[in-house]
């Protein structure tokens, strides 16, 4: 009996400790190894890098994407300048040509007058010859007369003879100017037709570089939804969100520059120059005084209360709110509104569809203001303004460098930072922040 219980204690015993075994062994399998942990911290450790890089090849693009913009911008400007400066010569040689057949006509018209004054002469020879005065004559004052009439007869002709040759050589240099002006037209129409060939080229350009950034992206979202693990369509809006308060972020940056810029200009304009004080001149030393004889002192009589002075006037607070636009700004801001959604056109200028001159030109036109369809030329026409300055109806810009020559994009400025503009191929005419891409770097009142 003792030992039936004693092998059923020692049975249970091996049992327990089997399942006990069990266990551990099969947690030894659930708890990972330190190799383990360390490959899986790799993994998130590379990950993350793997997010890095994805979305640093996201900014790349983006950046791809600007670039291409600017280039189809200054192409497209370009061209704008290029059709300006041909049009410009086509009224040079116009007005050449003009000068010419004015020219022509004097010099004909005076060489017809001198011929005929030579035929004149000839055939009154016979009579002013001063052989046949001398014969004929009835005495000496009447040859002297007729010495006389031939002298004036002789240096009338000469007088006509000079107004030809004049008109002759006015006339030959408005014909070599004229020549000059055709040839500079004919120059500048080509230089303007190679323009339009290169803003094609880089509009097509652009086109195509938008296509090759978006399909990278779409790779590059697919990535970013794996490594996430989320999906496309998440990941797009995540990054679509992202880029936006980048971007947000850079525009008040911008803007906050800007206007601490302009209130340290206003401050220092307003502030006053120092005055020097005068160095105070050394007082004389007093010379000793005799005594006087003691005397009663008077009662001293209350001095009078002084009148509180009246307290300045506080002055008022300076505003940074910009000046209300006046009416040709008014009109010129209305007619851009109008205009919001119709898409852009390299060259064109309405209606229906715009570039960034031709906007801004029909904005002013309308405005009662005529801009050349050409932003340095614009920029050129108005009054330049600082950005602290500013006022609905202005004109901002674009430049390269800090040479005016090198603008290549112009959008119409409507108060509070914000502006009315066509951006580029595939952006449509649309009110956007003033630093929603770079800051303009010159500013302009038409």
């Amino acid at each position: 009996m003792r030992s039936r219980a004693t092998a059923a204690t020692t049975l249970c015993l091996i049992l327990a400790a089997g399942s006990a075994t069990a266990q551990v062994a099969h947690a030894d399998q659930d708890v990972p190894s330190r190799a383990e942990v360390r490959d899986a911290q790799r993994a998130v450790a590379s990950a993350g890098d793997d997010i890095a890089s994805v979305q640093a090849a996201l900014g790349a693009a983006n950046d791809r994407l600007r670039a291409a913009a600017i280039a189809a911008a200054q192409a497209a400007e370009g061209f704008n300048g290029a059709r300006y400066e041909a049009a410009q010569a086509r009224i040079a040689a116009r007005r050449a040509a003009h000068i010419e057949t004015v020219a022509l006509e004097d010099q004909e018209r005076l060489r017809v007058t001198y011929a005929e004054s030579v035929v004149t002469s000839y055939e009154a020879m016979p009579e002013l010859n001063a052989l046949s005065g001398v014969m004929e004559s009835e005495g000496i004052l009447d040859v002297v007369e007729r010495m006389g009439t031939m002298q004036d007869t002789q240096q009338a002709l000469d007088g006509k003879y000079d107004d030809f040759r004049v008109a002759a050589t006015a006339a030959e240099v408005a014909s070599n100017l004229a020549t000059d002006t055709r040839a500079e037209a004919e120059a500048t129409e080509t230089a303007a037709h190679q323009a339009r060939d290169q803003a094609q080229a880089a509009a097509d350009g652009a086109a195509a570089e938008a296509l090759t950034v978006a399909a990278g992206k779409s790779s590059l979202l697919v990535r970013l939804a794996e490594l996430q693990d989320i999906s496309v369509d998440l990941a797009t809006r995540r990054q679509a969100g992202l880029e936006r308060a980048a971007a947000q972020a850079a525009a008040a940056a911008a803007a906050a520059a800007a206007e601490q810029q302009a209130t340290e200009q206003a401050a220092q304009e307003q502030a006053p120059e120092p005055t020097p004080e005068p160095t105070p001149a050394p007082e004389p030393a007093p010379a000793p005084e005799p005594e006087p004889a003691p005397a009663p002192e008077p009662e001293p009589t209350p001095a009078p209360e002084p009148t509180p002075a009246p307290e300045p006037a506080p002055e008022p607070e300076p505003s940074n709110d910009p000046p209300p636009a006046a009416s040709g700004a008014q009109s010129a801001i209305a007619f851009a509104r109008d205009q919001i959604g119709e898409p852009y056109v390299w060259g064109a200028a309405g209606p229906g569809s715009w570039d960034c001159s031709g906007l801004t030109m029909g904005a002013w036109q309308r405005g009662g203001t005529s801009l050349p369809h050409y932003s340095v030329a614009q920029y050129d026409a108005s009054t330049p303004v600082s950005s602290g300055d500013l006022a609905p109806g202005d004109l901002l810009f674009w430049g390269s460098s800090a040479d005016p020559s090198s603008i290549y994009h112009v959008a119409l400025y409507i108060g509070d930072g914000q502006m009315i503009h066509a951006p580029r191929t595939g952006q449509p005419v649309q009110e956007a922040s003033m630093y929603y891409w770079t800051p303009p770097n010159f500013f302009a009142r038409p």
